[in-house]
């Protein structure tokens, strides 16, 4: 789908849209997002600041998307694992933004070349409108190449290893 069609739709996707979380930029070949999460009346925790639900939400699906749409249909890829690191209180709207390399699209088609499981971790880091450090997120993507896609032969299903996919 083309990134700026993908970028409307999922603006308007219900846990986005209700959250205050927006795709600001999207680019033509999925490598880079930048998000941002309003602070809004609907969206603050207790204290006035920026719900951390809705932080680590607005990391969510990126990375798997994004390595997904780059390495097309002959992958299993799974978000595997988060993990939020609050550093400050969001007083004001926040952003992040995602970045997937040439480099580590090159690394993740070796390291699942032959059907080997790769778990890659990509650090988020959510800043607020002042540039200052609101929160560091972990991100692991469970990342597996399909049998029909494999040069050797191997007897596994054509189903993802979701125990793996479930273990921290």
């Amino acid at each position: 789908m083309k990134a700026g069609l993908f970028k409307a739709i999922i603006n308007f996707w219900p846990p986005m849209f209700f959250s205050g979380i927006k795709v600001t930029h999207l680019s033509d070949d999925y490598k880079e997002t930048r998000v941002t999460l309003k602070l809004r009346w609907y969206n603050k925790n207790y204290v006035g600041t920026q719900y951390g639900g809705n932080l680590i939400s607005m990391t969510d699906p990126w990375y798997m998307l994004m390595i997904m749409t780059n390495l097309g249909r002959d992958y299993f890829v799974w978000d595997k694992h988060a993990e939020i690191d609050y550093i400050a209180p969001g007083k004001t709207h926040v952003h992040a933004q995602f970045i997937i390399s040439d480099e580590t699209l090159a690394d993740i088609r070796a390291k699942t070349a032959n059907g080997e499981k790769y778990v890659p971790e990509f650090l988020v880091e959510i800043k607020d409108d002042n540039g200052q450090l609101v929160a560091r997120v972990k991100r692991r993507v469970y990342i597996k190449l399909k049998p029909r896609a494999r040069t050797s032969e191997d007897p596994q299903t054509n189903e993802p290893d979701l125990e793996d996919v479930n273990k921290n």
